[in-house]
């Protein structure tokens, strides 16, 4: 199993930054690609940003240009910068980490989540 453990959440003003972070421990081997997703409350969580083979990044819209991935393949930790934050990137956000099987399948795990609170 892959352990998920993020930092960095907290309470910020609109207009502010914050940065989070996440390591991954355990059967780390095979991971192809992290990232984050974030649940704000009523809603469904959807993945904000994703980083495949360390190199290839992946955004949501609502976060494009704002927010920006980086990983360290070799240490299993990735980050997420975030800027110009706003009200509605209120969210519970969880690191994510997907992972190849032997049998050619993938495996995705989550963390238990760290949260971020943008205040008006």
């Amino acid at each position: 199993q892959v352990q998920l453990v993020e930092s960095g959440g907290g309470l910020v003003q609109a207009g502010g930054s914050l940065t989070l972070s996440c390591a991954a421990s355990g059967a780390t081997a095979r991971i192809k690609a992290m990232g984050w997703g974030r649940q704000a409350p009523g809603k469904q969580r959807e993945l904000v940003a994703l980083v495949a083979n360390s190199t290839n990044t992946d955004y949501a819209d609502s976060v494009k240009g704002r927010f920006s991935i980086s990983t360290d393949g070799a240490k299993n930790t990735v980050s997420l910068q975030m800027n110009s934050l706003k009200p509605e990137d209120t969210a519970v956000y969880f690191c994510h980490v997907q992972q190849s099987t032997e049998l050619g399948g993938s495996i995705h795990w989550w963390g238990r989540g760290t949260r971020v609170t943008v205040s008006s």
